[in-house]
């Protein structure tokens, strides 16, 4: 058994341990570092490559976008969304649905964190929707697989960390992301309008309900016209170019204390800020850590040319980038269904990088490819993480949710597909 084979089961051994992620990539960047390929100046350039890690710019964004998505957790700001989006569309067949789709899509990218949007904008959705005749299924899969959409919006913390490994500019990310972001939702909300104009025994809106009520826009608009700034400053930072994403996150991040804290005052700041404070530093930090140990282990595999080996096995199998792009897909959802979406990136994206530049994959369109690989995993049974919180959260078998999320992983596989295969849907905005 070669030494790389042993490392891999390793690994796997101590993920079903459930040792914390930090701890297995520092003690993997060790063993390969002093013990299999010992070289005596290795902890120098681990302690190199931490302070370039420190040095960039771009990671000061994800401390602060993380304290933001905690803190707006702890707001009203989920409901106030949800009425908004349900006051635009929610008149029309399948309204109520496309309202809460675009109200987890909206939350998702303000906090980067799918699973609390399931939490927070499921638990406003829900009822509602049962309330108004939607089918329970349909319902659960729906608050399912909707949690992750947002992944690729900005500020989407998965893509800063995405940009910092890969050394890819963050804002062309972004750019690129929007057109298959967008695609990802209109397919969902057809699906979601069809559905209930097909079904015979659906609430249908009368004929008072199924004309916008431009008041009740109004109304709606304005209980949430503190939240509306947030995503204006992050759309116009990030794809303006006046200011750089960090920049961004620092002004969100003041604008947000100000208004909650003391316009508003859902949260107080000295009795809860500082708890907020701290579960938002504990989970920046641990992503912080796990990147910093795992350069480690990346130098290692680039010193030992990991990548070289596995490109010459691939090309052993198939040299047509195209099937490599289907094989790439398979592995990606079975890495989102059993890893976190920073986990994921650590890890893989240094060893998927260089392999996928040889086939002839341009970088961007390899970014969004894995995104919505892993927004998906989330949703995939038999673990993704999304359904397991479904279920816990609405105390539903998880058998039933899984049959529930089935309908819609099809439809996001499809767009999936079309993203892999058709390029310029990512590069469009680039180009």
């Amino acid at each position: 058994m070669s030494t790389f084979t042993l490392l891999i089961l390793l690994v796997i051994g101590f993920a079903v341990l459930e040792t914390p992620l930090f701890t297995v990539v520092a003690g993997l960047s060790m063993v390969c570092l002093f013990f299999i390929d010992f070289d005596p100046q290795a902890i120098q350039i681990v302690i190199i490559e931490m302070n370039r890690l420190a040095s960039m710019p771009v990671l000061t964004a994800l401390p602060l976008f993380t304290f933001v998505g905690c803190l707006l957790t702890e707001t009203g700001a989920p409901r106030r969304i949800m009425n908004f989006m349900q006051a635009i569309i929610g008149w029309m067949p399948g309204g109520l649905a496309i309202a809460g789709l675009l109200a987890c899509d909206f939350f998702t990218a303000l906090t980067g964190a799918s699973g609390v949007t399931v939490v927070a904008i499921g638990s406003v959705m829900y009822p509602i929707l049962r309330q108004k005749d939607y089918d329970e299924q349909f319902t659960l899969g729906l608050i399912a697989t909707s949690g992750s959409l947002g992944q690729l919006l900005p500020p989407s913390l998965p893509i800063i960390l995405y940009g910092v490994v890969a050394q890819v500019e963050i804002t062309r990310i972004f750019k690129a992301a929007l057109l298959p972001s967008l695609l990802l939702v209109v397919v969902m909300a057809v699906y979601a309008a069809l559905h209930q104009s097909l079904r015979r025994d659906a609430d249908r809106p009368s004929a008072r309900d199924a004309r916008i009520s431009w008041q009740q826009i109004q109304t709606t608009f304005l209980k949430g016209v503190w939240d509306w700034p947030i995503i204006v400053i992050i759309v116009i930072g990030v794809f303006g170019g006046f200011v750089t994403i960090a920049e961004v996150s620092a002004v969100v991040l003041v604008y947000v204390v100000v208004v909650e804290c003391f316009i508003l005052k859902e949260v107080s700041f000295f009795r809860r800020v500082p708890h907020i404070i701290i579960e938002s530093a504990v989970l920046s930090g641990a992503i912080i850590v796990i990147l910093a140990v795992a350069l480690g282990f990346t130098g290692y595999l680039v010193d030992e040319q990991i990548p070289n080996k596995i490109l010459a096995y691939l090309n052993q199998l198939t040299e047509n980038r195209y099937v490599f792009l289907a094989g790439l897909n398979v592995f990606l959802l079975i890495v989102g269904c059993i890893m976190d979406v920073f986990s994921a990136i650590i890890i893989v994206v240094p060893i998927m990088v260089p392999i996928a530049l040889k086939y002839g994959i341009d970088p961007i369109h390899l970014c969004i490819i894995f995104m919505v690989n892993l927004e998906i995993g989330f949703s995939t049974p038999p673990v993704g993480i999304n359904l397991f919180i479904t279920s816990l959260k609405f105390h539903k078998p998880l058998t039933l949710i899984y049959r529930s999320s089935i309908p819609y992983l099809l439809l996001l596989l499809g767009v999936l597909m079309v993203i892999t295969y058709v390029p310029a849907i990512s590069l469009w905005m680039i180009q």
